[in-house]
């Protein structure tokens, strides 16, 4: 159905005061061009790209020596260079600040609330630095960290770039394995780890795990257990080479931090694709890529500004940590939450919205399709009035959840639905402040980044599905792979189904008011007689459906083409039966098509995901065809799969 009014529309004082509106002024007043509409100035972004970074560096005061050259081998990908005499410390931008008031807040599932002051940030980092170097940490070094979203990871973090080292992430909620899989690539000469964590209502001792870890990761110099249940001393006595941080750091006072200055091109971060097809790849991130690609989404399509409260939901193992805490680069003031956001129910994140006052509400489109569900209602119940943006990402917010945000969360809000990945660590299309958003839509595409939409002959397409792709290079593409020395694994992920094109793997559209939606990772992309689906639209007609809670959809190879087959999972009291699957093919022809219509219907008691959340189709499809998985590691709840073997529903 064609929406004939926005959802909201941002007033003429919002719109004045929006970075956004600064931003397009001063690239008028620098080109001579008139860049007042959102189109006009995106367009000038990726046809003049020297010129927009260097504007975005100047305009978000990047602290470093920029260089003469600004862009080198423009139309290659790979191979662009930008800014390649430039010299700068991504942990120097972050820690610009100092003074008394909050550069971190931490919530945990315990109810522990900290607060840490910018000096204070500044000398916990300080002695991690020391502590680093004592440990000999140098240049291009791995430091890995197998981390709740807490403080000490941030600090952590900056302490290694700080020194030029990469800094590298996961989650403790991950399976020996899955941890080895990727920090067993790299070889850390330090490893950061809890003592335990909190996940709804439970503590979880992670000793055991830390010790199989070290074990199998002989380039390991020390080992350094956080504290976090109080028992951190008791568990490093346990553990070789470990100590736990508070001792170790007791013998370092607070000085000024030092930063070395290294090229733009440094690597900073080592991030995973998600392995459920392989071991994971690693994917290398530059310093001065990262930092100028999250000051323009977070200035300019995120209206983040120092003082703002900046929260995302997010785990030390998703991309978003990576995005969240490049926000100190603002003077934003990170707020930071571990564990369960429905513990004890679905209100916990808006208590702590509340509680302090943000500015900018970040989750995922299952967190809003979830709360949505359950009857909650933030709007009637907390104090939101700070709240100028919530962001959704982590796949397609369908346009019920759009609706919920308005009518159950804020009216006068900002939505912003988010798209990028890990491989960029950031986002192609996202949120734009000073235009309308739209029932269902990605506002736009982001600044300097040339994504369009084509089909499979490689031919631009409007109102039309096709690949995701950008056309021309942007600075946080990745330096490259860890282990891929002639880039063959690189130019694969990216480049090989369009010549110098990057090939996203999304499946996508744009739409009559310039946005976008995506259907669904492209490679799970069902084909029933030759025709591409996209998963997202079966999902957002079946999950309107109060009998259902969630739902999967894969492509079954059968009888010489590829047939629909839906899993859901029941509602509480909810059960499948004939009447119910003739509801739900209905439902999806008049909402989609027919050939969205799936020829099977399953009922499973769960449905596996990822550790950020994101259901696996691709992993299930491999498991109904009696395929092996290759890396159960990276699923939150592998055991779900063992749910689609062998089903006799699909036989015949």
């Amino acid at each position: 159905m064609v929406e004939d009014a926005p959802l909201w529309t941002p007033t003429p004082d919002r719109i004045a005061g929006a970075p956004l509106t600064a931003f397009a002024a001063a690239a008028s007043a620098r080109t001579g061009r008139s860049l007042a509409s959102y189109d006009a100035l995106h367009r000038w972004s990726v046809e003049e790209r020297a010129d927009f970074w260097n504007l975005v560096w100047d305009f978000c005061g990047v602290v470093g020596v920029k260089g003469a050259r600004l862009l080198v081998d423009a139309d290659s990908m790979p191979g662009a260079a930008f800014f390649p005499d430039a010299r700068l410390n991504f942990a120097e931008n972050l820690l610009s600040r100092r003074g008394p008031s909050d550069a971190i807040v931490f919530k945990g599932e315990d109810k522990v609330l900290r607060r840490l002051s910018w000096d204070e940030l500044h000398a916990l980092v300080s002695r991690l630095q020391q502590l680093f170097i004592s440990a000999g940490v140098k240049q291009g070094d791995r430091v890995a960290g197998m981390m709740p979203n807490m403080p000490e990871a941030v600090a952590a973090m900056l302490a290694a770039a700080s020194l030029g080292a990469v800094w590298s992430s996961c989650s403790p909620d991950f399976g020996v394995e899955g941890v080895l899989d990727r920090f067993g690539q790299i070889e850390p000469v330090v490893f950061v780890a809890p003592d335990g964590y909190w996940y709804n209502g439970k503590q979880n001792d992670v000793s055991s795990k830390v010790q199989a870890v070290v074990d199998r990761l002989p380039s390991v110099r020390q080992v350094l257990i956080v504290d976090y249940l109080g028992t951190a001393r008791q568990v490093a006595t346990a553990i070789s080479r470990a100590v736990s941080l508070a001792d170790a750091l007791a013998a370092f006072e607070a000085r000024e931090v030092s930063f070395e200055r290294l090229p733009f091109s440094h690597p900073l971060y080592i991030l995973y694709s998600s392995g459920t097809t392989g071991i994971p790849k690693c994917i290398v991130h530059s310093a001065g890529g990262t930092l100028l690609q999250h000051l323009k989404e977070q200035r300019l399509h995120g209206g983040v500004t120092e003082g703002d409260r900046l929260f995302y939901f997010t785990t030390c193992g998703w991309m978003m940590w990576n995005w969240l805490v490049s926000g100190l680069a603002s003077g934003a003031t990170l707020l930071l939450f571990d564990g369960s956001p429905f513990h004890p129910d679905g209100n916990v994140l808006f208590d702590y919205a509340d509680a302090e006052r943000m500015t900018y509400f970040g989750t995922s489109a299952k967190f809003i399709d979830t709360l949505r569900k359950s009857g909650l209602r933030p709007i009637d119940s907390h104090d939101l009035s700070t709240v100028r943006t919530v962001s959704s990402t982590g796949s397609p917010l369908s346009p019920e959840g759009f609706a919920f945000v308005y009518d159950g969360i804020k009216k006068d809000v900002h939505l912003a639905s988010i798209s990028g990945g890990t491989d960029i660590v950031s986002c192609f299309v996202l949120g734009v402040p000073t235009e309308p958003v739209w029932s269902g839509e990605i506002q736009g595409p982001g600044l300097g980044m040339a994504m369009d939409v084509w089909n499979d002959d490689g031919v631009p397409v409007r109102l039309e599905k096709g690949e995701l792709v950008c056309t021309k290079p942007f600075p946080s593409m990745p330096v490259g792979f860890w282990n891929d020395p002639g880039g063959a694994k690189y130019h694969a992920a990216y480049f090989e189904r369009f010549d110098n094109v990057w090939c996203h793997g999304d499946f996508a559209e744009w739409t009559r008011h310039g946005g976008l939606i995506i259907h669904g990772r492209s490679d799970a992309t069902l084909n029933p007689g030759g025709v591409r689906i996209g998963t997202a639209e079966i999902y957002n007609q079946v999950e309107q459906m109060p009998e259902i809670a969630e739902a999967l959809c894969i492509g079954q190879d059968f009888d010489g083409d590829v047939r629909v087959v839906l899993f859901v999972r029941m509602a509480a009291g909810a059960a499948l039966d004939g009447e119910l699957e003739t509801r739900i093919r209905t439902k999806i022809r008049a909402g989609c098509s027919p050939r969205h219509v799936p020829a099977r219907i399953v009922a499973v008691a769960d449905i596996p995901r990822t550790k950020s959340g994101k259901i696996t189709e691709l992993a299930v499809r491999d498991v109904v065809h009696g395929r092996e998985v290759k890396n159960k590691e990276a699923l939150a709840n592998p055991q779900a799969l063992d749910l689609f073997r062998d089903l006799e529903e699909l036989r015949t």
